[in-house]
């Protein structure tokens, strides 16, 4: 890859990981694109898993005293496993159209929200309930986060917990399809080197976020999320 190239992948790298920091989600629609066109899908995929595992581990990192253990653990007991048994069917999934309907779903929560927002909570059934969907869609198309986001978006917590929780999850998930792809030699040289260097750009990302939420007050961050989400959507909808 050209030098320029390259400097033009780690500054996605770190735009994306700044929107994930602060919306909790974002990065993977930025980046999948960016790392489809340059290396092809096949590898486009293993490389975003191992650079996410970066950036997401940077998340749980900057905001590890906000943490809240209880849903993350309920999210985390589905989503693993089935994030396991999508990675397995990668290379077989109808990608469009899995991904217009995720688009679809996101719209729909937040519509759920804006008619009704103290009314629409996740508990604890929930969360398993997201945790798998979240889990299976992830392995199956490479990533899911604005999905797994809506469901902690959901539990209404504070801004930096919401963040650092649901960046928890997303590191079990990537950490289980890591294995997978490692295991079905979707993971070599190639794909190791370029997802460690955009890991390192995200990690910076990371911070850059985690400062930005600091100074956000709570309803417009909710805001802010929500038109993420909207967008997200419009973005796997339309152009998956």
């Amino acid at each position: 890859m050209e030098p320029l190239t390259l400097l033009f992948l780690l500054l996605a790298g770190w735009l994306a990981a700044t929107v994930s920091g602060v919306a909790g989600f974002g990065g993977a629609l930025l980046l999948l694109p960016v790392l489809t066109n340059l290396l092809g899908v096949q590898a486009a995929v293993p490389i975003l898993t191992i650079a996410q595992l970066w950036g997401n581990g940077s998340r749980v990192w900057f905001g590890r005293k906000e943490i809240r253990w209880r849903p993350v653990v309920y999210f985390s007991a589905t989503a693993v496993p089935l994030s396991l048994i999508g990675g397995r069917l990668l290379v077989e999934a109808p990608k469009q159209l899995i991904t217009a309907a995720i688009g679809l779903l996101l719209i729909a929560i937040v519509i759920l929200r804006r008619s009704g927002r103290k009314r629409f909570q996740v508990g604890e059934r929930g969360l398993l309930v997201g945790g798998g969907l979240t889990g299976f869609l992830s392995g199956l198309v490479g990533s899911a986060g604005p999905l797994g986001a809506a469901f902690f978006l959901g539990l209404n917590l504070p801004a930096g917990a919401y963040v650092a929780s649901e960046a928890v999850t997303a590191v079990a998930m990537h950490l289980t399809k890591s294995l997978v792809y490692q295991r079905f030699a979707l993971i070599g040289p190639t794909e190791l080197t370029y997802g460690l260097l955009l890991g390192l750009s995200m990690v910076a990302g990371s911070w850059s976020g985690k400062r930005l939420i600091d100074y956000l007050p709570p309803a417009k961050f909710a805001l802010l999320v929500e038109v993420l989400l909207v967008i997200s959507a419009v973005q796997l909808i339309f152009f998956s």
